[in-house]
């Protein structure tokens, strides 16, 4: 039963031998309804208050939600970049191991370049020595045959003075 101030101020009581005083009836009526209206209105009043607090923190609620999602939303780009970054720190290690390995390959067909020089150069100097040695030989030969003829034509020229001398 939901009462007003003015119901309360309109309330009559049937009087009975020896009952209330009416005035003093009257008085706390008028009293009880003055504290009812003043509870009315400071209960109207803090209803008003919660429902613009209601209204304050649903504006409150939805501002945290969009800070939520502005937060997943930076927490997703920075995972992006960092998987960007990832991929592209990948990409340029795998570019440097595939130039690494083109270094080396190059290094490995020069030096395998080189040995077979090396070896070139080592037969030819062999092959030069042989010739050199020959040359010697033959020059040796040369001299020695050369010694011969000329100890023989030494011979012949002794026999041939003996001769005339004799």
């Amino acid at each position: 039963m939901k009462l007003t101030p003015f119901e309360i101020q309109q309330q009559q009581f049937k009087t009975r031998f020896r009952g209330f005083d009416v005035r003093e009836v009257d008085t706390f009526l008028e009293q009880m309804a003055d504290a009812f209206e003043s509870l009315q209105s400071e209960n109207e009043s803090l209803r008003e208050d919660i429902n613009r607090l209601e209204h304050e923190s649903q504006g409150y609620k939805q501002r945290e939600e969009t800070f939520k999602r502005a937060m997943l939303n930076s927490q997703k780009v920075l995972e992006q970049m960092k998987q960007n970054a990832q991929k592209s720190a990948e990409l340029v290690i795998a570019d440097a191991e595939v130039q690494a390995e083109k270094i080396l390959s190059r290094a490995n067909n020069r030096l395998f370049q080189i040995h077979g020089d090396i070896a070139e150069l080592r037969r030819q100097r062999m092959q030069i020595e042989v010739q050199i040695r020959s040359i010697i030989e033959s020059h040796t030969k040369l001299l020695e045959i050369s010694e011969d003829e000329a100890k023989t034509m030494d011979d012949e020229d002794d026999k041939l003075e003996l001769l005339k001398k004799s």
